[in-house]
């Protein structure tokens, strides 16, 4: 069969489809992924044939001159999927213009470019299934304009899924006459536009391949889900030959994600002061620092290399303990290994799974104000010398494990696509 990516210009959202793309591929299926044109260099380094659709535009634009909102949005969740997590903003007062807003200034932002090239590829080609990231909305309008069987795949907490479902159950009490739907409103235009009626397929898909364990996942009301473990994919790297020598202390991996210096102005915590304090317990510390952020370091502990980038799976798989910012890819890689976690969380899902992983017994989670050296020294003590830590960290590895890898998915796949083409 033939199968469409879909995917907004984020790398490191793109990086959670290329295994799954892979897999289809090696298979014997026809894979082709869409996404703006300059993106296209991103795509064909993995290995996969890009098709360049419309015409380029920097899904951070509109922040480019506002540096404070930028650093507003990088804050929990963002407006009004906030909601998510916050039950007294859990209301259709609350949520409506939340989307409604949402809607003008961010989702049609982000598809608008795309969709009408995107709609004429689909038609053309005739892909048998679209997957698409959840907020790259065009590629669910592209699959219905063909006629194609289309889904999500997730690259984290289903945030907007479990938002849309508590919207749909609020919007359902109120009186006729004051219902409103700003997604439904934008999406039913194009529907139109291209011969079709809406459905709800076209904002949460047909279904949803999730990439997390469901210890981990929060799973919204009527969505169906398949499961998928996820296997780790940052892009071209090499392995140091450092890393290839077994530690003579427990190694205990630290990062703080690549989002940090890339998007936002850099790290959130005082690094300096977590190694200081790190550097005080016997174990061998090996600290991911981006090369921007390394001159704000005064010293480094001797037990502790500091790197600006070492391929994470291959660094986990060395370690006693990870300290990271609870990155769903980050943290889903290191489920794969019996290692005990600490997470400092900040932004968007990162406290969800903080505490999903907290609440599992896999490990330990500090709120980035409370990420004081002292603090993440205590932790990382704990994960290495309570035994239950690495009991249930075991746990999560047998979880995460028991999920069908891309490949073992892919016949499921082919199932429902014959069920929704």
């Amino acid at each position: 069969m033939r199968v469409l990516f879909v995917v907004n210009p984020e790398k490191s959202i793109f990086q959670y489809l290329v295994p799954l793309a892979w897999a289809l591929r090696t298979a014997g299926h026809e894979v082709r992924v869409a996404s703006q044109p300059a993106f296209a260099t991103v795509i064909t380094q993995a290995g996969l044939t890009a098709v360049p659709v419309g015409e380029d535009r920097d899904p951070w634009r509109i922040t480019a001159n506002r540096p404070d909102l930028r650093e507003a949005m990088r804050v929990g969740i963002m407006k009004p999927y906030d909601a998510f997590d916050d039950s007294e903003k859990a209301t259709w007062e609350y949520l409506r213009p939340g989307l409604a807003e949402a809607v003008r200034g961010w989702h049609r932002v982000a598809n608008f470019p795309i969709i009408a090239e995107l709609v004429g590829f689909a038609r053309h080609w005739k892909p048998d299934l679209v997957l698409w990231e959840p907020l790259t909305f065009a590629g669910g309008i592209a699959a219905r304009a063909c006629g194609a069987a289309h889904a999500r795949v997730l690259f984290g907490v289903d945030v907007y899924g479990g938002v849309r479902a508590l919207f749909r159950r609020l919007d359902a009490l109120r009186p006729d006459e004051e219902r409103a739907d700003p997604m439904a409103e934008w999406l039913t235009g194009y529907a139109r536009k291209y011969g079709f009626d809406f459905g709800e397929d076209l904002v949460t898909g047909h279904f949803t391949v999730d990439q997390l364990p469901r210890s981990l996942q929060v799973e919204a009301a009527g969505l169906d889900y398949v499961r998928m473990r996820h296997v780790p994919y940052g892009g071209p790297s090499v392995v140091p030959d450092w890393l290839r020598a077994p530690p003579e202390r427990p190694r205990v991996g630290f990062t703080l994600g690549l989002h940090a210096t890339e998007i936002y102005s850099g790290y959130n915590v005082d690094v300096q002061d977590i190694l200081d304090h790190l550097g005080e317990l016997d174990v061998e510390v090996v600290a991911t620092v981006a090369a921007s952020e390394r001159p704000k370091l005064r010293r480094i502990p001797p037990n502790a290399r500091v790197v600006p980038f070492v391929p994470w799976q291959a660094l986990v798989a060395t370690c006693a303990a990870v300290v990271h910012h609870a990155g769903a890819a980050t943290l889903a890689t290191a489920a794969l290994r019996p290692i005990p976690q600490l997470s400092l969380h900040y932004h968007f899902d990162q406290p969800t799974l903080a505490r999903r992983l907290a609440a599992h017994g896999a490990g330990l989670e500090l709120h980035t104000s409370e990420a004081t050296g002292p603090a993440v020294a205590h932790a990382v003590h704990r994960l290495l010398t309570e035994p239950a830590f690495a009991r249930r960290a075991h746990d999560l590895r047998d979880e995460a494990h028991a999920a069908p890898s891309p490949n073992d998915l892919v016949p499921h796949l082919e199932q429902l696509t014959a069920k929704h083409r």
